[in-house]
């Protein structure tokens, strides 16, 4: 089964109990907490709790490797399949709608980005910026550039990176046949109120901080990555990153990272919303009834 929901609802710690209850695992489906060092930040499940329940799919990568939902699905498709074999159903749960389309739906099994290749365009969108990028995917893909916003930096270089590196454009791997049999799971959403969430979001934010993100942060700026890497574009360590380059106070960014995080959180409800119309929605207690049966 699948547990979804936007960043603070509180997910994890009802994946937690029922997974105890009932013996089996979690495999985490969030696009940060795949990088090792990114812990404070991304909320990752500690060390404590993942002693009591196994947990999967954290920690998978040292940066500046990328992921991406493919990759994602094919890893975590090995663990379920593996746990199936020991008699158990692990309970997949998270806040990354993306990565469970991909999971339940297969997708085009891509090969991996050349890091030279990706390497090229992040020195180009440095020197000439996105505009020249997106000239070119219309150039290269010009049915992924139709897609995409011309602002999309992220997208954009990743569909570069794929035509680039495998010589097919990223809409024709879109278009072949998936490489894996979808998997057909419950899906559960955890929904939280308004006002309640937004609240949740600016304590967790200042929790993290009293917690030593910004030491987390210092680490990831010396890690010199572009400033198109997804970790670099995360929620909360881009506009801490403003602050320590000097150009937010602390208070500002800090204003600005729970802004930022509450709006991420609304794009995330408006997926699962859209994206999972068959997934039940409910809050904590309705859910865990649900989720024993």
């Amino acid at each position: 089964m699948a547990l979804m929901g936007a960043t603070g609802t509180g997910k994890s710690e009802l994946a937690m109990r029922v997974a105890k209850t009932v013996g089996t695992s979690m495999i985490c489906c969030d696009s940060m907490q795949l990088y090792r060092g990114l812990d404070i930040g991304t909320a990752k499940p500690t060390d404590a709790e993942r002693e009591a329940v196994p947990h999967f799919m954290v920690d998978c990568c040292d940066l500046p490797d990328v992921y991406s939902a493919a990759r994602w699905a094919k890893e975590a498709r090995g663990f379920i399949e593996t746990e199936n074999s020991q008699g158990k159903k692990p309970i997949i749960v998270g806040g990354t709608g993306l990565y469970l389309k991909a999971l339940m739906q297969g997708f085009a099994d891509i090969p991996a980005e050349k890091p030279e290749v990706r390497q090229r365009f992040d020195i180009l969108q440095r020197e000439a910026g996105t505009a020249a990028l997106y000239e070119l995917l219309q150039h290269k893909d010009p049915n992924m550039a139709l897609r995409l916003k011309a602002g999309d930096t992220q997208r954009i270089m990743r569909a570069l990176c794929v035509c680039e590196s495998t010589g097919k454009t990223l809409s024709a791997w879109q278009q072949e046949e998936k490489a894996a049999t979808p998997i057909d799971c419950p899906v559960f959403v955890l929904d939280v109120e308004r006002e309640t969430l937004r609240t949740r979001l600016a304590d967790r934010f200042h929790a993290m901080l009293q917690a030593g993100w910004m030491d987390e942060v210092r680490w990831l700026d010396g890690l010199k990555l572009a400033d198109t890497h997804p970790a670099m574009r995360a929620v909360g360590y881009r506009q801490l990153l403003d602050h320590l380059h000097g150009k937010l106070s602390l208070e500002q960014a800090t204003a600005d990272g729970i802004t930022a995080t509450r709006r991420y959180a609304k794009r995330q409800v408006t997926w699962f919303n859209n994206q999972t119309r068959d997934a039940v929605h409910g809050d904590s207690k309705k859910l865990e009834k649900l989720m024993y049966g």
